[in-house]
C-alpha cells in the first residue's frame, strides 16, 4: 500500500526488494511486512551512534527470516565500514548488532526477533565521501504564468525513493520526478554549490549552495531551488564542492519534455502542448510519423490520404489523430511528449515521464 510493503514467499531462498533494497534470507515460506519509520535519535546519542540508513519496521509471523541485508551507502574502498553496525529498536530499548559481513552494498546480520532495524555508525567516524543521490523534482508553470521551479535534493544513496516521492507529494503537491542519473559521491557536512548553463536574469538559483547531510533519511525538503522566469529548454546543472571547486555531479536536463501539468493522462498532456509540438516538428519527421502510424494500422488508408492532402496543416492533423487514437498510439503519443521531435520516431526509443 502507500506506506507498507508486503513480501510473500512459498519456500526458502534469497529475495531482494526493488523498492527498499532490502534482501531477505528465508528458511521457509512466510509473509514479511515492512515500512520506513522515523528514527528516535535520543536512543542513539547516549551510545555515540547516528543513523546511517533508513529505519525499517519489519515483522514476519512465521519467523522464517534468517538473515537481513540492509543497504548502506559507504564507499567500501575507504576502509571505513568498520564504523557500521545495525541498531535493533524494540520495546525494551535498543541493541546494536555487529555485522556478520559487509558487502559493497549491504550489511548482513542474523535475526531472530523482529521490530525496527536500521544502519548506524559511530558519531566520531571520519567524514569520508559516501555514495549519494542528486534528485530533481520539476514543477511546470501554471497557465498563463511561465514561471517554473526545479527542486534539487542532496541525499544519501540508500534513501528509499518511493517514500521520498510519497512524502513530497503530501508536502508540496503534484510535481514531476526527472529521471536523470542521480548517482555521485558526496562528503558529509561539505557545502556544495549549484551552477547552471545557461545562466542569466531568467534563471535564479536559491540558495546558491547547501550542506550535504548524510543523515537526512526523514527530511525530504529541497536543498537548492532553480526558478525559471521564461521558457527554458535544455539546461546544464553542475554540483561542485565549495572548498575545492571539484565537480561532484553534472547533468544536462531537457525541461521542455516536462512542461506539462503533472498527473494528466498523456492524451490530455498532448492537448496542453499541442501548439508547441506543431510549431517544432519538421516535415521529414512528420512523414516518418505518418508512415509509422500507417504501418501499425493506427491510421486507415483513407485517413493517411487525407493527412497527405492537407500539406500546410499536416502537423496539426497528425498530432490530433495521435491524441484521439488512445492506447493504439500510446508509443507515438509518448514520443511526441518527450521533446525528441527532431528525430525519427522509428529510431527514437520511448521516453516516459514519471508524474507523481
Amino acid at each position: 500500500d502507500d506506506e507498507s510493503c508486503w513480501f510473500q514467499c512459498s519456500g526458502p531462498g534469497r529475495y531482494q526488494c526493488r523498492v527498499s533494497g532490502l534482501v531477505f534470507d528465508m528458511t521457509g515460506g512466510g509473509d514479511v511486512f515492512y515500512r520506513v519509520v522515523p528514527w528516535n535519535r535520543s536512543l542513539l546519542s547516549p551510545h555515540g551512534k547516528k543513523p546511517a540508513g533508513p529505519l525499517f519496521d519489519i515483522s514476519c509471523q512465521q519467523r522464517s527470516v534468517a538473515r537481513l541485508h540492509l543497504p548502506h551507502c559507504e564507499v567500501r574502498s575507504t576502509g571505513r565500514c568498520h564504523f557500521l553496525s545495525v541498531a535493533h529498536l524494540h520495546d525494551e530499548g535498543v541493541e546494536f548488532i555487529r555485522p556478520e559481513r559487509i558487502t559493497e552494498t549491504h550489511i548482513v546480520i542474523s535475526i531472530t526477533g523482529f521490530s525496527a532495524f536500521g544502519n548506524v555508525k559511530d558519531e566520531d567516524s571520519p567524514p569520508d565521501p559516501v555514495r549519494a543521490l542528486v534528485l530533481l523534482f520539476y514543477k511546470p508553470p501554471a497557465d498563463p504564468d511561465v514561471t517554473s521551479f526545479l527542486n534539487l535534493l542532496l541525499l544519501p544513496g540508500n534513501v528509499v525513493i518511493r517514500d521520498l516521492k510519497r512524502t513530497r507529494k503530501k508536502l508540496f503537491g503534484l510535481e514531476t520526478f526527472i529521471d536523470a542519473p542521480p548517482h555521485c559521491k558526496l562528503r558529509p557536512e561539505e557545502t556544495y554549490s549549484l551552477s547552471t548553463s545557461p545562466a542569466g536574469e531568467s534563471v535564479l538559483v536559491q540558495p546558491t549552495e547547501a550542506e550535504f547531510d548524510p543523515e537526512s533519511y526523514s527530511s525530504y525538503f529541497t536543498s537548492i531551488q532553480v526558478i525559471f522566469s521564461s521558457i527554458t529548454g535544455n539546461i546544464k546543472l553542475s554540483v561542485k564542492e565549495k572548498e575545492t571547486s571539484c565537480c561532484a555531479w553534472e547533468r544536462r536536463v531537457c525541461l521542455l519534455a516536462h512542461r506539462v501539468k503533472p498527473g494528466l493522462p498523456s492524451d490530455e498532456q498532448l492537448k496542453e502542448t499541442r501548439t508547441r509540438i506543431i510549431d517544432g516538428i519538421s516535415e521529414p519527421v512528420l512523414q516518418s510519423l505518418l508512415d509509422k502510424l500507417l504501418e501499425k494500422k493506427v491510421l486507415s488508408d483513407s485517413e493517411a490520404v487525407e493527412a497527405e492532402k492537407v500539406r500546410g496543416d499536416k502537423g496539426r492533423v497528425l498530432v490530433d489523430t495521435v491524441r484521439r487514437k488512445g492506447a493504439a498510439a500510446s508509443s507515438e503519443r509518448n514520443w511526441l511528449l518527450t521533446g525528441n521531435r527532431t528525430k525519427d520516431p522509428v529510431q527514437t526509443s520511448d521516453l516516459k515521464n514519471e508524474s507523481l
